[in-house]
């Protein structure tokens, strides 16, 4: 899908399929496509890639016509815009806790390159722009993909107001962060995080937002909450997937050769991301 299908179907409540990348190899790109990704979720937060490492990664996901989406490493307009220059289809602003913080990041997604007063005055008030030039900047800006992580109870507290900003096309929860804010590390299944899942995607739909949650530890919760409103299925990444297929693989090697002594030898190393 092109940046603009996929802003459509995020606002629409159609499904969109995603998965989390965290390595740099350009091979990555033909098996996101092969796989059947919408889009690909490139981080920056928690990884050490630099701004030449993102363009030429970006550049390699959108020669196979893969989307690819940066989460920049702070909610910061200026950092947005560097991914943007570099190759990005779209950004995901991490710890998003205001209207405003969405506010100046919609002025990237939406009227870039306009900046200073003149930005400002058009995130205000879109009229106040020439017509020649708004139609300019619409159609330069169409297929950019803008979402915010959800990751705090402040978020939440704020959701309606954040929300309510135009130009935002999903929001994503970032589930390890959101359960630390809520008390309850890591404890997906608690209620009270569930109830937290199912508010944030309530309310995005009912703002015609498009939602979902970054997950990676279990398909059946997964499905449940996908069932319940949530239609960015941003499915585990790289890493994650990697780690399990392998351990399973090797688990079942073991078995088959015998080798009890060291089948329980691994714990969990997923990496929370």
């Amino acid at each position: 899908m092109t940046g603009r299908e996929i802003r459509a179907s995020l606002r629409e409540g159609r499904l969109v399929y995603s998965t989390a990348v965290v390595a740099v190899s350009p091979l990555w790109a033909n098996a996101l496509s092969g796989a059947g990704a919408d889009f690909v979720f490139i981080d920056s937060e928690h990884t050490p890639a630099d701004r030449q490492t993102l363009a030429w990664t970006c550049r390699a996901y959108a020669a196979v016509d893969v989307p690819p989406v940066v989460r920049i490493p702070s909610p910061d307009p200026y950092e947005a815009a560097k991914v943007l220059d570099g190759g990005a289809a779209g950004i995901i602003a991490p710890y998003i806790e205001s209207a405003d913080q969405v506010r100046e990041l919609t002025g990237v997604a939406r009227y870039r390159p306009l900046k200073g007063d003149r930005l400002a005055r058009a995130v205000a008030d879109a009229d106040s722009l020439e017509p020649e030039l708004r139609t300019y900047l619409a159609d330069r800006n169409a297929d950019t993909i803008l979402i915010a992580n959800i990751e705090s109870v402040p978020a939440i507290e704020n959701l309606d107001d954040i929300l309510s900003v135009g130009g935002l096309d999903s929001v994503l929860i970032g589930p390890h962060d959101l359960s630390c804010s809520l008390g309850i590390p890591e404890q997906y299944t608690h209620p009270m995080f569930d109830e937290a899942v199912r508010t944030i995607f309530s309310k995005a739909r009912e703002h015609g937002v498009g939602a979902g949650i970054h997950f990676w530890t279990g398909m059946d919760q997964e499905i449940e909450w996908s069932k319940a409103g949530g239609n960015l299925i941003m499915h585990s990444s790289d890493f994650a997937l990697f780690g399990q297929g392998l351990k399973r693989e090797l688990n079942e090697l073991r078995e088959a050769l015998g080798d009890t002594d060291s089948a329980d030898r691994w714990g969990d190393t997923t990496p929370i991301v």
